[in-house]
């Protein structure tokens, strides 16, 4: 009786599981395909100075860490997700404690882009890959026929886990405009300065008029519901619908994206930190409807216009299909990426918890706010007695 190693013969058995698994990564490691990647395999058995290498390479390179990772980390990180209560990932700086830090119950992750995205196609992947929901629609997503629903006007509050415990959550808001560019900003800068909360509409110039009974009844219904303040962003971009529009010469797609990436606000989660500079996270959607050579040259593109590295805080993840189906239910690769993305967002978020006011910090404050107010007040009885004084000397 032979082994499959013996004599160097494999069994018909062994050799069909091979090329099934073979063919398998390739669908999964599209990046292999690559014009340059026969270069970047001798990483393997070279280790390389990465200094040296040219931004195709290091993406390549990143993109076969994820693969890597994904064979042996993913229930671990997805364990990680799972019993993660907020504050876990606090490193005590600067000789503070963390029972004197501000750490909300729930840490928030708001998801940002512009209309067709891929926004809520990512809510549902998170459900599937993290919640064990299967093949299930939790969150809609855009098609023709519900692009203009009301529906779409109000914030959305997921709890990704399905846990009655889970230290954070995940919301989907309202697809921006890039004709209303600038409205949209100020919108985001609110959520992120004033915070969120389910249910909560979301309205522009141009939208069609709701009726008083239905927008009252709308508002009543959202303030029961708590608001969270945002902890972290990630701006959801199309790559597959960025790339058709620079073919035809058109910038704006790009352009706005980076208006929104470079937005102030959604720095904000790092204001504990003096540096402030972490930018939000960035999630690629629907590179599998490009070329191997588009996928990687778009993404190097929009990091380059973003002025950001391709290979840190970079996800390129392929989403749900409009009917909330996974692409690939079993796509290991996009498991992962999607596990770490909310794994580093979490990590940003605890990195910015700021302590928390005591009784001496309100009274300061309340103490600078008088003063102000008071050198205000007799700023303007200067003002008055100059004036006064003034047109008194031309009468006499």
């Amino acid at each position: 009786m032979y082994r499959a190693s013996d004599k160097g013969m494999k069994s018909p058995l062994s050799s069909n599981f091979e090329d099934d698994y073979e063919s398998l990564m390739l669908l999964y490691c599209w990046w292999r395909s690559a014009v340059k990647f026969s270069e970047a395999a001798k990483f393997k058995v070279e280790l390389p100075n990465v200094s040296t290498l040219t931004p195709t390479l290091r993406l390549l390179r990143e993109m076969e860490r994820l693969a890597l990772m994904a064979r042996e980390g993913l229930s671990e990180i997805r364990q990680k997700l799972v019993s993660y209560r907020s504050g876990d990932f606090w490193v005590p700086t600067g000789g503070m404690k963390k029972e004197d830090m501000d750490i909300p119950p729930v840490i928030t992750i708001l998801l940002v882009g512009f209309s067709g995205s891929g926004k809520s196609s990512l809510v549902n992947l998170m459900y599937s890959v993290l919640g064990r929901s299967g093949l299930i629609p939790f969150a809609r997503t855009s098609t023709e026929s519900f692009s203009k629903s009301t529906t779409t006007k109000f914030m959305e509050e997921h709890n990704v886990l399905r846990s009655m415990q889970s230290g954070f959550c995940v919301y989907d808001s309202r697809g921006l405009d890039y004709d209303l560019l600038g409205e949209c900003l100020e919108q985001v800068s609110d959520w992120m300065i004033n915070g969120v909360h389910h249910n909560q509409m979301c309205s522009r110039t141009g939208d069609n008029p709701v009726s008083d009974q239905d927008e009252s009844s709308e508002v009543g219904s959202s303030s029961k519901f708590a608001v969270r303040r945002v902890n972290c962003a990630m701006v959801v971009v199309n790559i597959a619908e960025m790339f058709k529009s620079l073919k035809k010469g058109d910038w704006k797609p790009l352009e706005a994206t980076r208006e929104l990436f470079r937005c102030p606000a959604l720095k904000k989660c790092t204001h504990w930190s003096k540096s402030n500079d972490e930018n939000p996270i960035l999630i690629m959607t629907h590179g599998d409807l490009l070329s191997t050579e588009e996928r990687i040259k778009m993404r190097q593109t929009v990091c380059k216009y973003m002025g950001i590295s391709e290979t840190t805080g970079v996800y390129d993840i392929v989403c749900l299909t409009e009917y909330g189906f996974l692409a690939d239910e079993s796509d290991p690769v996009t498991s992962y990426a999607l596990s770490e993305a909310v794994y580093r967002a979490l990590l940003i978020s605890d990195r910015g918890h700021i302590p928390k006011r005591k009784l001496l910090d309100w009274i300061l404050l309340l103490l600078s706010f008088l003063m102000c107010y008071l050198a205000a007040f007799f700023a303007f009885l200067a003002h008055f007695f100059s004036k006064l004084g003034h047109r008194n000397k031309l009468i006499f």
